[in-house]
Parts: C-alpha cells; sequence; structure tokens
C-alpha cells in the first residue's frame, strides 16, 4: 500500500516534534479509554471526532481533533489521513464518519483501502467510505494545494488548470530537491 509522506508547512512540522503520536487503536475499548483519559466532550449529537492516520504498519492512530496529523503519526509517513467521527454510547462505539481531509499528506480517496482494513482489524464497522471524499491536487504553476470540488479542476489561487493526475507526493518531492 502506498504511505504518504508529510507535504505541510515544515514549521508546523517542527512545531510537533515533541508532541507524542496518536492513541493507538485495536478494539472499541481503546476509543472509549482514549475519550475518557483525553476529556473528549461530544458534540450536541453526541459524537466525538479525532484526528487520525494509518501508519505503516496498517495501526489506526487517533488524537484530539485539534491536533496536527503530523503530529498524530509521529512525524513518520502514513497509509492515509484525516478525521473520524464516533459515536460512543458506553462501551459501544459506532463509526458514524471518515474523512481523508489531511493537507498535510494529502491522501488519495484510494487509501480508503488502508483505513477499512485497519477498522476492521480492530472489529470496528467501517462506513461505506470516505465522507468528504477529498481530491486533493497541487497547482503546478503557484505551488497551492487544492481541494478539487464538484470536478472541477482549476487553482483556487491562481485559477490555472490542475492535473487530473494525483501529483501532490511527486510535486513535493520535486520541489524539495
Amino acid at each position: 500500500m502506498r504511505l504518504y509522506r508529510y507535504i505541510g508547512p515544515q514549521q508546523i512540522a517542527d512545531r510537533v516534534t515533541a508532541s507524542p503520536a496518536g492513541c493507538p487503536i485495536r478494539s472499541a475499548a481503546d476509543v472509549v479509554r482514549w475519550a475518557r483519559e483525553s476529556g473528549q466532550q461530544p458534540g450536541p449529537d453526541g459524537s466525538v471526532i479525532a484526528t487520525f492516520v494509518i501508519d505503516a504498519t496498517g495501526l489506526l492512530l487517533i488524537a484530539d481533533r485539534h491536533s496536527e496529523h503530523v503530529a498524530c503519526a509521529g512525524r513518520l509517513p502514513v497509509r492515509s489521513a484525516g478525521e473520524i467521527t464516533f459515536a460512543l454510547s458506553g462501551n459501544e462505539v459506532e463509526i458514524t464518519a471518515v474523512s481523508n481531509q489531511s493537507t498535510g499528506y494529502c491522501p488519495e480517496p484510494d487509501s480508503w483501502a488502508a483505513v477499512m482494513e485497519s477498522l476492521t482489524a480492530s472489529s470496528l464497522e467501517p462506513p461505506s467510505g470516505f465522507s468528504p471524499r477529498c481530491v486533493f491536487r497541487l497547482c503546478v504553476r503557484c505551488a497551492a494545494k487544492n481541494i478539487v470540488k464538484d470536478g472541477v479542476f482549476e487553482c483556487g489561487v491562481c485559477g490555472a488548470e490542475l492535473s487530473v493526475t494525483y501529483n501532490c507526493q511527486t510535486a513535493r518531492a520535486e520541489s524539495d530537491d
């Protein structure tokens, strides 16, 4: 499975150097324990939203929604990243939504396979796919990261046409040299 390296701002990665990686999730009990121990406050609908990554080994790691994906990942490459929404009722855990919205890693929608495998291995029922399902592209003219909306491959910053082929990881690698 593809690994995505962090391509967000270096100052964010530098700022989270001392932050602990996310909490490993291997079961519903781990989610309940994390929510309790980290003081998560359910929203009006009773749900808890967390930052998540799937690490290189396929393990789900979660952290407070306000934390950076790169911190949750311990600054390492990931198989997927985004936000995950849990409905908690006692010791019962339902996953109501998962997105791949991470502008630090820009995972492709195809990274859903890694999420599904990790959730299934943890005996957690995955939803049917990413919601929202984000498509990321880097503008070759101005280098802005874009989330493609409604299938319109146009840079929101400079108006240039965006590649229909995923280019976030390769474009960054070229600009790093």
